[in-house]
């Protein structure tokens, strides 16, 4: 009977490490997974972002030269 109880916790010990195992290698997973889906999404938010600021820089540059045209003295 002691045997039995023995094998079984021995068992359910096993058992219990193999969980954990499993839940760790589950959170790498997921940690891993977040940072793949960061770093794919940082490459295109960086296009996007150097195009807001060549919009910006271009409609700076047309808004500055309506008002130097306007200002200008006309011929």
């Amino acid at each position: 009977m002691a045997q039995e109880t023995n094998t079984n916790f021995a068992q359910s010990i096993s058992d219990l490490a193999g969980a954990v195992g499993k839940i760790g290698q589950m959170q790498v997973d997921v940690l891993t997974s977040v940072l793949n889906s960061v770093v794919s999404a940082i490459g295109p938010i960086g296009n996007t972002a150097s195009e807001l600021v060549g919009n910006v820089v271009n409609t700076a540059t047309q808004a500055v030269q309506n008002v130097a045209s306007a200002i200008a003295p006309k011929k």
